[in-house]
């Protein structure tokens, strides 16, 4: 009796483990810019760092950068990869965004300003999960339309 406790036991704590890794989201952790690999047309806004970090069963994303005018901008957004709006502060092209999960390496980002769409981003982390890149398509803060790929390294 005690072998077949001590063996459900282990393969409960084994499968246990299984999930707690496949569970593991690859876009979790520090992002920080790789210029040399990105291509950020002039004039439009540069993230330096996206952190994504778990707040209770939601997510929060904060964003470090240069705002399109030079001076340094700081955007936080706590929602979940639902595809359901969740306000944004700090980004004044943006007050809602809604992220929706492609695939378990691919994201794709919604911007809403006063109920119209503003932008529309696609972030896909890489196989070996070291490096993302951010594909953005939209309109700045006064409706000019701005067109980027940023490529970021796991810190």
């Amino acid at each position: 009796m005690k072998t077949r406790t001590i063996l459900l036991t282990l393969a409960t704590l084994l499968a246990a483990v299984v999930v707690c890794f496949a569970a593991e989201d690859v876009n979790m952790g520090t992002w920080k810019l790789n210029e040399a690999k990105s291509k950020i047309s002039p004039g439009t806004p540069k993230n330096t760092t996206v952190v994504y970090a778990a707040a209770g069963d939601s997510v929060k994303v904060t964003v470090d950068g240069v705002a399109a005018d030079g001076k340094p901008a700081h955007t936080e957004w706590t929602g979940k990869f639902d595809d359901k709006d969740y306000p944004v502060t700090g980004d004044p092209a943006t007050d809602m965004r809604a992220y929706k999960r492609v695939n378990d390496h691919t994201l794709v980002l919604t911007g809403m300003k006063g109920g119209k769409m503003t932008d529309t981003i696609r972030i896909v982390v890489s196989a070996d999960g070291k490096s993302r890149t951010v594909t953005l398509s939209g309109a700045d803060a006064n409706g000019k339309k701005i067109t980027s790929t940023s490529v970021y390294d796991k810190q």
